[in-house]
């Protein structure tokens, strides 16, 4: 029996491709990708966690559409593996399989494997074909679409990379009921981020409902993934390259990515959770200039805590925030033009936009009495 899905469709021209979204679709799905693969087995690019838990379920898709898969690649699991070491083994590695141009990577797992995957699909032979297969739900909402790829520096976050489409986006949500809690909350807060910068009812039905699509329902996972995707997919397909509305998908990151960095990108902070401090940041910077009604920032702030999101640097145990530290690594951002920190704010919920002219005392007292509340 094929499980239902739905299809969101990002417009960009020949570049143009699904998101497939439903709940077991991982099963069917053999026939699409053999239609991109041209009936070749992809070169599946996983780690060490999703391996075990869905490569069987997808080399059965695979046979089952006449495909003989070959062995995986797995790297290790997290984001330390977004690197130059990592990311040059996984060049060789697909090198030493003898690859022409119309080899298909796949990649099979959460935003780490996606980024790396996909920056290696751009590099080798100067571009090749991916597939993304994200098994996250900060993947499916976000990392998976768009064709950002990259890794990371130990100069900042996601500094190294390429615009690379993928041929095509499986979001299967039944992959998300082997994700612990923390890992879910982590991708919600990127599905809240959706209805902070353009979609008031969405956040509104969020505020109702995200406690089922944390906890699990699949009809709310499933209706909260089609809809951030389609989002996505609306913005990118009229701006790809972030020179306009792209950027306010960055809401949250400027300040997330700064206590990433000031945490070493590791488990004491998800990205997720950074962003979803980020965010909190972004509307309490925007209340203080003036810009924002100070209900809508509570709100925001209120719903994410329901959740069990962190919303302010102290809710992470152990780290000594230092605000010249935060403000520094800021300033290093890959949105930063012309010297200029550029910042997401908010009119409201659903009224984000993009502002470079934003006074720096603002930003550090926000700052210093986050990390001092």
């Amino acid at each position: 029996m094929t499980a239902p899905l739905d299809t969101v469709h990002l417009n960009l021209g020949a570049r143009s491709y699904d998101i497939l979204v439903g709940d077991g679709i991982l099963s069917d799905a053999g026939s699409r990708i053999a239609a991109i693969t041209r009936g070749r087995a992809p070169i599946v690019v996983t780690d060490a966690n999703v391996g075990p838990r869905h490569l069987d379920t997808l080399n059965a898709a695979l046979i089952e559409a006449g495909i003989a898969p070959a062995p995986a690649i797995t790297v290790p699991a997290g984001e330390k593996t977004k690197d130059f070491g990592h990311f040059q083994t996984l060049l060789e590695e697909v090198l030493g399989r003898g690859i022409e141009r119309s080899t298909v990577l796949l990649a099979l797992g959460g935003g780490v494997v996606g980024d790396l995957c996909g920056f290696a699909a751009a590099s080798l032979l100067r571009g090749i074909d991916f597939i993304q297969v994200p098994t996250t739900l900060l993947s499916q909402v976000d990392s998976s679409v768009g064709g950002k790829t990259g890794i990371n520096s130990r100069h900042g976050k996601n500094l190294i990379g390429a615009f690379h489409q993928p041929r095509l986006v499986i979001a299967d949500t039944a992959t998300l009921d082997t994700l612990p809690k923390r890992e879910v909350l982590a991708g919600y807060a990127e599905v809240v981020k959706y209805g902070l910068i353009r979609l008031p009812d969405f956040f509104t039905w969020l505020e109702g409902n995200g406690q089922r699509v944390v906890d699990g329902d699949s009809a709310a996972r499933r209706h909260a993934v089609t809809v951030s995707c389609r989002a996505k997919a609306d913005i990118v397909g009229v701006d790809e390259r972030e020179s306009g509305d792209r950027a306010l998908l960055n809401l949250g990151h400027t300040f997330g990515h700064a206590l990433e960095a000031a945490t070493g990108f590791g488990q004491t902070l998800l990205h997720g959770e950074g962003v979803a401090i980020g965010m909190v940041l972004a509307f309490d910077l925007s209340v203080k200039l003036g810009l924002c009604p100070a209900d809508d920032a509570r709100r925001a702030r209120a719903h994410l805590a329901a959740v069990g999101l962190p919303v302010r640097p102290t809710d992470i145990p152990g780290v000594a925030w230092n605000v010249d530290e935060l403000i520094a690594s800021m300033a290093k951002d890959k949105k930063v033009a012309d010297g200029r920190i550029t910042f997401i704010l908010a009119n409201g919920i659903g009224q984000a936009f993009t502002r470079r002219d934003v006074d720096a005392d603002a930003v550090r007292a926000v700052l210093t009495e986050a990390v001092t509340a």
